[in-house]
C-alpha cells in the first residue's frame, strides 16, 4: 500500500510579519494568517484527508482550528512536528537565523537543536504514519523545518542545500510513501 502525505505550513503570523523567527516560542496568527488558515481549509477539507496531525505549538494550532472548524476530520497533536528549537535565538530575526540556518545542520542552536534532530523527530513521526495510516491520506500541519525533512527523507534532497536556499511557501507539497 502506500502512504499519501499531504503537508502544509502553518498560516502567516505576526512574527512573520514583522521579520521574526519565532522556533519554538508560541506565536499567533495575523488577521491575514486567519485568513490563510481558512483558504487552507477550504483547499483540503474535501481532499481525502483521512487524518490531520499538528505541531504543537500555537501558531500551527491556530491554524488547523480555523481550517477545520465544524469538520469531523481527527486532528491528533504532535510535538515531533515542532518548528527547529534556535535556543537562546528563538524570536530573534529571522535574518539572523538564515544566515545561521547551514551552519546548525549538524551542530545545535545554543540550548537548542540541530537540523539533522528535527530530520530524525521526523523521520520517527513518519515511521508511525505508515504503521497506522498505510493506504491513508495525513496532512501534516506544521514549520518550514519539518518541510525540509520531508523533502530530505522522502525525496533525497540533500538537507545542506535546502536549509542554504530561501524557503519559497506554496499552498502545500505532496508526498507517497510505499
Amino acid at each position: 500500500m502506500t502512504l499519501q502525505i499531504v503537508y502544509e505550513t502553518h498560516a502567516i503570523t505576526t512574527d512573520n510579519e514583522q521579520g521574526i523567527a519565532t522556533g519554538w516560542l508560541p506565536g499567533r496568527l495575523s488577521e491575514h494568517g486567519r485568513e490563510t488558515a481558512a483558504e487552507m481549509g477550504e483547499r483540503r477539507r474535501n481532499d481525502g484527508i483521512n487524518v490531520v496531525y499538528v505541531s504543537d505549538l500555537e501558531r500551527a494550532l491556530e491554524t488547523v482550528r480555523i481550517a477545520f472548524e465544524g469538520s469531523d476530520i481527527p486532528t491528533v497533536v504532535d510535538s515531533r512536528l515542532r518548528e527547529c528549537n534556535y535556543g537562546l535565538l528563538n524570536g530573534a530575526p529571522g535574518e539572523q537565523i538564515a544566515r545561521q540556518r547551514p551552519s546548525h545542520l549538524a551542530d545545535p542552536w545554543p540550548e537548542g537543536e540541530s537540523y539533522l534532530d528535527v530530520v530524525e523527530r521526523t523521520r520517527a513521526l513518519l515511521d508511525d504514519l505508515v504503521a497506522m495510516w498505510d493506504g491513508g491520506r495525513v496532512l501534516l500541519v506544521a514549520h518550514s523545518a519539518n518541510w525540509w525533512s520531508l523533502d530530505h527523507l522522502l525525496l533525497g534532497n540533500d538537507l545542506a542545500d535546502l536549509l542554504a536556499a530561501d524557503f519559497v511557501w506554496q499552498s502545500g507539497w505532496e508526498y507517497e510513501i510505499g
